[in-house]
């Protein structure tokens, strides 16, 4: 590891990204929030001043960027830029360290999980930085970052495939700046295109932004107690319906949609997966749940008397809150926790499961999970046949055996990060549920959980130490593991 190069570009990435408090120091100048504005100003030279410092210390070094520091700079700088996200919690006297870092990082990773019981209490300007930092991390500081830091060179193309996740990349232009430039015209086009659609469906310009920074990045916060459910209208939940969808899709088939390529949009067998697993799920819970014998729930805050909507309301609840899940959005309509179990654990599936490979949804990703079952399927064939040889794809894509072999290492080291999470959470005395969907909601980015951290239920009751752990699990989740596991190897920091 050379130090004094990763020090220094960490000072570039920390001066570079101080701008990102003017949207809401403008937001609190609006809604004439003085206080607030005056602590966004104050973030603004804390974050570019510890840039200059750490510039300083490092800017002997002429190096550039190599794999090693790359990697070490996505992963330290997730974690950095929480904490740079926390500044305004802390300072607006509304939340703890602990829980300024963890609502931080929840909205950088686009988690959603909040220890917020009354969201509505808090000043608007400071909701709308906590729904900026799901816009914001939706495609990645980083790679938008790319756009302003050209001269990183090579380091660029490496901070590129190690942010942006998903497998294939291999859609967009060659030239790594070019790519995201695109990447951020489509993001900015379609957050212009739902805004507009969710101030004609009624919402107020506020929680239209809001809701769109949300839904773009898969990412939950909202700006009301209830969630969409607030709200109670079938035409908002159908237009954040559709950008869920649009939002767990791969961004190189939007790509495809913008140029014209519709044929390859339709012959991608992830995406038809990714719709077909949808689809089934809504009609799988909602006949669950209209043929239980518990009591259905409705819109969240509703009086018991106001809940039975009927089937097609049934439909509409089931279906938002599935596409929510799977799309590891994370905006509640309903209290799912009451639904019976096959529902519930359907819904836990479904965060592991994930959206597409390259879009800003979580989980595993479809086509991981639809290589993983192949693989196992082969080797249970492979018992009786063992002379057979299988070539493994998807569409176009042929998985060597080096894919293989990292699909199966990324699986194995998923489950492994996944199982240590649930003991550090129940050896603080969580119970075995919450712990589980704790877990799964966070490493996968979608924000509510079961039990105690449902619906209608938040993460303000963790202990410190649940809090830092799960922090840790919504980076690793972000970064597909990687990045933030070998900040952990000693070897990762030897020099070389």
């Amino acid at each position: 590891m050379n130090f004094r190069e990763f020090i220094k570009n960490m000072g570039l990435f920390s001066a570079a990204a101080s701008p990102m408090f003017f949207p809401p120091l403008l937001c609190a100048l609006f809604y004439q929030e003085m206080a607030m504005a005056l602590v966004f100003l104050l973030s603004v030279f804390l974050m570019a001043g510890a840039g200059g410092i750490l510039f300083a210390v490092g800017k002997g070094s002429k190096r550039r960027l190599q794999q090693r520091e790359t990697l070490g700079l996505v992963g330290a700088g997730w974690l950095l830029v929480a904490l740079y996200g926390a500044i305004p919690y802390v300072l607006s006297g509304e939340f703890s360290f602990i829980d300024a870092y963890f609502e931080s990082m929840s909205g950088f990773s686009t988690t959603g999980a909040s220890v917020l019981s009354d969201i509505e209490a808090l000043p608007k300007s400071l909701l709308f930085w906590r729904s900026f930092t799901h816009w914001l991390g939706g495609l990645g500081i980083i790679l938008l970052l790319i756009i302003v830091l050209p001269f990183l060179g090579a380091g660029g193309k490496l901070l590129y495939r190690s942010e942006m996740p998903g497998l294939e990349k291999s859609s967009f232009k060659p030239r790594v700046k070019n790519s995201a430039l695109f990447l951020f015209k489509i993001y900015m086009g379609l957050t212009l295109i739902m805004t507009l659609l969710l101030l004609l469906a009624g919402m107020d310009l506020f929680d239209s932004l809001c809701h769109t920074f949300g839904t773009l990045a898969t990412g939950g916060f909202s700006t009301r107690n209830a969630s969409i459910a607030y709200y109670d209208s079938p035409l908002i939940e159908c237009i954040i319906s559709l950008f869920m969808i649009i939002a767990g899709t791969s961004f190189s088939l939007i790509y495809c949609f913008f140029v014209g390529e519709f044929r390859t949009i339709y012959k991608n067998g992830e995406w038809r997966l990714y719709l077909l697993i949808l689809a089934a799920s809504v009609v799988l819970i909602t006949w669950n749940v209209s043929s239980s014998d518990q009591s259905i729930p409705g819109l969240i805050g509703q009086e018991e008397a106001d809940t039975d909507m009927g089937f097609p309301g049934l439909v509409r609840l089931t279906a938002f809150q599935t596409i929510s899940t799977m799309t590891c959005t994370g905006f509640c309509v309903t209290d799912f926790n009451q639904w019976p179990d096959f529902s519930r654990m359907l819904l836990l599936m479904l965060m592991i499961i994930g959206g597409c490979s390259g879009s800003t949804s979580g989980g595993l990703k479809v086509v991981r999970v639809l290589l993983l079952v192949k693989m196992a399927r082969w080797h249970l064939v492979q018992t009786f046949r063992p002379k057979d040889i299988r070539v493994f794809h998807v569409d176009n894509l042929v998985i060597d055996k080096g894919l293989q072999n990292s699909i199966l290492a990324y699986f194995t080291l998923y489950s492994l990060v996944f199982g240590m999470a649930v003991l550090a959470l129940t050896a603080s005395d969580m119970p075995v549920i919450t712990s589980i969907s704790a877990v799964a909601s966070c490493f996968n980015g979608v924000g509510p959980g079961l039990e105690q951290i449902g619906a209608v239920g938040n993460y303000g009751a963790l202990s410190a130490l649940g809090k830092i752990t799960l922090s840790l699990i919504m980076a690793m989740g972000r970064l597909e593991i990687y990045a933030i596991c070998v900040l952990f190897l000693p070897s990762f920091w030897q020099k070389h």
